[in-house]
């Protein structure tokens, strides 16, 4: 698989890291050569300076040999025009724009039937105002995703010292819980990713990932003691992009809600757009103001400036006011396995809501979505089972999965299957599957059509 990515920047970077260590061949295009000397030094990609909107860059790169092409510079003018020529110079190839204006949103589906044609377009900004809403609606989670509609759900919990799983083998699970228990499919330990068996145990302190059907969410939360409590008041501080996009959201859903910006002319934009929220202009990490605004009966505050060094001290501060719950956006991948340490759980990522979007449009077979677990350490995927692949029409024990891998749910219609050994994949099953970084190049074989690797 051919793939010319076009930006250099923090997705670029990492999306080319992840394909360079499964053996894809990448091509990077980028005007700044600082960005692209940061590659050359730390990834196996090849690399061209110049602008990837240019069509004599976009032939130099093989754009007419490439299965992909990713558009993911910061300009969403630099996308679309990048996507236009490519679409130009080859028509079969597939074509990813990352455009995050808002004036785009209306266009996202006009822009799949007419020129430029593009397949996929993707919006950071809109895909971390879901993540945001659905980290509110389950409580203690650090991690939700959603898949089979959203009747399944894969969370991720710490698990609390002194709880009763902590100590506890995985094999001797339904001895404890005794009534249904959701399937643990993952563990991260010491900021180790490990897919569990069955002599594995629990410690506290481990981030702890299940799936569970939506109908018995709050019961398998319970056991890991997490107990539902609503989100009635919102604090957002910084009104930027993100920020008015979920002030907005939650207008819709008769939510309380404050936003604080430190930018005057700002704050008169969200006034004037904005109906219930109520908007202040200040520092959110302003200790006089929170407490002024009362942030102790706060049940939520989300820390959404530009800036993630005042976003993880204003949720570091909020706590410490009596804000029972804080989600807080990072950017830097180097800062996601410092979080718990500091005292912070729910964290966002612009960046790794573009990179989750964009992951499933990537892999071979007919993967649905595709999400990364710790940071980049591993995946979660819904997949179409073909019926030309590996993994249909026997039982599970006896398709060689990939060590590092295992076989989550089975969505057969609409019943949802928590699989076992021997449970049999039938085509065109939907099925979820866990699988380290390591182990994905060898789940992406077996979901493909076996004609490809003859």
């Amino acid at each position: 698989m051919k793939i010319v990515i076009v930006g250099a920047g923090e997705v670029g970077f990492h999306i080319a890291s992840r394909l360079a260590l499964e053996n894809k061949d990448v091509v990077v295009i980028d005007s700044d050569q600082q960005a692209l000397k940061r590659l050359t030094e730390n990834v196996d990609v090849q690399t061209l300076a110049g602008s990837g909107s240019s069509p004599t860059i976009l032939e130099t790169a093989g754009i007419r040999e490439a299965e992909i092409i990713l558009a993911v510079t910061d300009s969403d003018e630099v996308n679309l025009v990048a996507c236009l020529v490519a679409d130009t110079l080859s028509p079969s190839t597939k074509k990813l724009a990352r455009l995050r204006g808002a004036d785009f949103d209306r266009y996202h589906d006009a822009f799949k039937t007419s020129a430029p044609h593009i397949d996929t377009v993707i919006n950071p900004d809109i895909e971390v105002v879901r993540t945001i809403e659905r980290l509110m609606s389950v409580p203690g989670a650090v991690d939700v995703g959603e898949f089979a509609d959203g009747r399944i759900k894969f969370v991720g919990v710490y698990l609390e010292p002194g709880s009763r799983l902590a100590g506890v083998r995985l094999a001797d699970l339904p001895a404890v819980l005794k009534d249904e228990r959701p399937l643990i499919a993952a563990v991260v330990r010491d900021d180790q990713l490990i897919i569990p068996k069955g002599n594995n145990h629990l410690r506290a302190g481990d981030l702890v990932y299940f799936i569970s059907e939506e109908k018995n969410l709050f019961n398998h939360l319970s056991i890991f003691d997490k107990h539902a409590t609503p989100v009635k008041r919102v604090m957002i501080i910084g009104g930027g992009r993100i920020g008015y996009r979920l002030a907005k959201q939650l207008e819709a859903r008769s939510l309380s809600c404050k936003v604080i910006e430190n930018r005057a002319a700002r704050c008169d934009f969200l006034a004037e757009r904005l109906d219930r929220t109520v908007v202040l202009h200040g520092d959110g990490s302003d200790q006089s103001l929170l407490v002024e605004e009362n942030i102790h009966d706060t049940d939520l505050v989300v820390t959404l400036t530009s800036d993630e060094e005042t976003n993880i001290l204003a949720s570091l501060l909020a706590k410490r006011l009596g804000a029972a719950k804080t989600i807080t956006q990072i950017n830097k991948f180097s800062y996601f396995s410092l979080m718990s340490t500091i005292g912070i759980e729910q964290v966002v990522s612009p960046r790794l809501s573009a990179i989750n979007s964009i992951l499933q449009h990537i892999r071979r077979g007919k993967v649905l979505s595709a999400i990364s677990i710790k940071g980049e350490e591993g995946e979660v995927m819904e997949a179409l089972a073909l019926p030309t692949s590996d993994i249909v029409s026997k039982p599970l024990r006896k398709i060689a999965f990939p060590k590092g891998s295992m076989v989550a749910g089975i969505i057969r219609r609409e019943k949802i299957i928590i699989p076992t050994g021997e449970s049999i994949i039938e085509p065109d099953d939907r099925i979820i599957i866990f699988a380290t970084r390591e182990a994905i190049p060898g789940v992406e074989k077996i979901l493909a059509v076996k004609l490809e690797y003859i």
